[in-house]
């Protein structure tokens, strides 16, 4: 499906008008989200928002320039194009500096992607409220020792793009989403214990509130009485949605960008063996059930399959037009931005290959080990060049094949590039969640735990 005719017609207009020797690109957005947080039965915050915008970028002499605007009248986007000029005629030569063209992508064709709900739009807002006090309800309800919820949420988003180049480049792209959490606190005694629930679909009626619920009031109870344990080595099993964090550590390395800048473990290590056989990881904007799902990436180019990582492998990294004309390559479609920023470079659906074993068959297939349920500090205990990690954890033993007692107050740590090769099973549960990746139960050989 292409996006409204309005912002079609403006990107062709604004690239159309390019003068001799330069040229012109424009990426037009509009977007519609909805944001509601309650506590205690009472609506906290609730925001409705509708954004419309166009960013222009102009190359001429081998130089850029970018400019913005967040609206859509005519006279606006005429002194943006007039900005861009300006910005150029100052900005610094760089041969490598151009728009996308057919060529390109030659030989890609788009897929076709069902990515939008007309219903999302038609919900009322107080309907969107209702969803999320009747989910912050049933977290309570879900368990007799759920003291609270810290908090419940809906959300939802309905983005519509277009690009136009005067180089010959045309695509739009469009699509919803919307998501419903919830954070529940349970207790005995003076210990409380947090969890957390969610749930994601394309329209409000594929939310499932009492999945979303259940599993936060689980991941909470079963934490109660957690302890600190004593500091040592031993396999360490990732909830799906710690993995999905790992996961974009794994698809920032892979990025053109910090390779061109040197700021990844992975500079010089293409073609090298840097996981285990069984850690295969691509990212496929095509797959419709992925949340960063789109035909095109923001430069216009088709998205395609991109195989990071075959068979532990290091395949290839992902690539805009500018990284990989840097690079001696082509782009890979991978190009993300919003209107107020040029093209950066990022994944839209990572994710591992899922294998053959469930959760429960890993957890069987250890004598002992620690599921790291939630983890903190991610980023600032992540060293993207060294690989160096060391983060915050909070989780459970994992004994004969179930979980033992819960855990506090540890510290997980390892290199990334370790971890990867440590790989020893990969689940069959692969989860998406909002944004561009996905999870699954992922077991890892050997890592040091720190506690008392």
């Amino acid at each position: 499906m292409s996006a409204s005719r309005e912002l079609d017609e403006v990107a062709r207009r604004v690239a159309g008008a390019a003068r001799d020797g330069e040229q012109v690109e424009a990426y037009v957005v509009r977007s519609r989200d909805t944001d509601v947080k309650v506590f205690d039965g009472e609506v906290e915050s609730l925001s409705v928002a509708e954004v419309s915008g166009v960013g222009i970028r102009v190359v001429a002499d081998h130089r850029q320039g970018y400019a913005w605007a967040g609206s859509l009248d005519d006279d606006v986007v005429a002194e943006t194009l007039a900005d861009a000029r300006d910005n150029a005629s100052f900005g610094e030569p760089d041969d490598q500096f151009g728009l996308a063209t057919p060529a390109d992508f030659a030989g890609v064709e788009p897929v076709t992607l069902d990515l939008w709900r007309d219903e999302l739009l038609q919900v009322p807002t107080d309907e969107k409220v209702r969803i999320a006090l009747e989910l912050e309800a049933a977290t309570k309800a879900a368990d007799a020792r759920v003291r609270g919820v810290e908090s419940a949420s809906y959300g939802d988003a309905a983005i519509e793009a277009a690009v136009a180049t005067s180089t010959g480049v045309e695509a739009s792209a469009r699509r919803t989403a919307c998501s419903c959490y919830s954070f529940a606190m349970a207790g005995e005694g003076i210990a409380t214990q947090t969890g957390y629930g969610f749930s994601v679909g394309r329209r409000p009626a594929d939310l499932e509130l009492a999945t979303a619920a259940r599993v936060a009031a689980d991941r909470a109870t079963r934490l109660l009485g957690a302890a600190q344990p004593p500091s040592r080595r031993l396999p360490v099993i990732f909830d799906p949605l710690v993995t999905a964090s790992l996961l974009g550590l794994v698809g920032a390395a892979t990025s053109g960008e910090a390779i061109l800048k040197k700021r990844s473990l992975f500079v010089g290590r293409d073609g090298e063996q840097v996981a285990a056989p069984s850690v295969t990881i691509v990212d496929d904007p095509t797959l419709a059930d992925a949340y960063g799902a789109s035909t095109h990436d923001a430069e216009g180019v088709p998205t395609r399959r991109n195989e990071l990582i075959v068979d532990g492998v290091l395949k290839m990294f992902l690539h805009n037009v500018y990284t990989a004309r840097r690079a001696g390559l082509t782009t890979t479609g991978s190009a993300v931005r919003g209107f107020k920023s040029t093209p950066g470079v990022g994944a839209r659906a990572l994710h591992l290959l899922p294998g053959t074993q469930s959760p429960e068959q890993i957890f069987a297939s250890v004598p002992e080990a620690l599921y790291v349920q939630s983890v903190s500090g991610l980023h600032s205990g992540t060293n993207p060049v060294s690989g160096d990690l060391s983060v915050g954890a909070t989780g459970l033993m994992v004994r004969d094949g179930a979980f033992a007692e819960p855990v506090r107050e540890i510290t997980v740590a390892s290199t990334i590039q370790r971890m990867l090769l440590d790989v020893v099973a990969v689940g069959s549960d692969l989860t998406w969640l909002p944004g561009g990746a996905a999870g699954l139960t992922l077991l890892v050989a050997d890592m040091q735990m720190s506690g008392s």
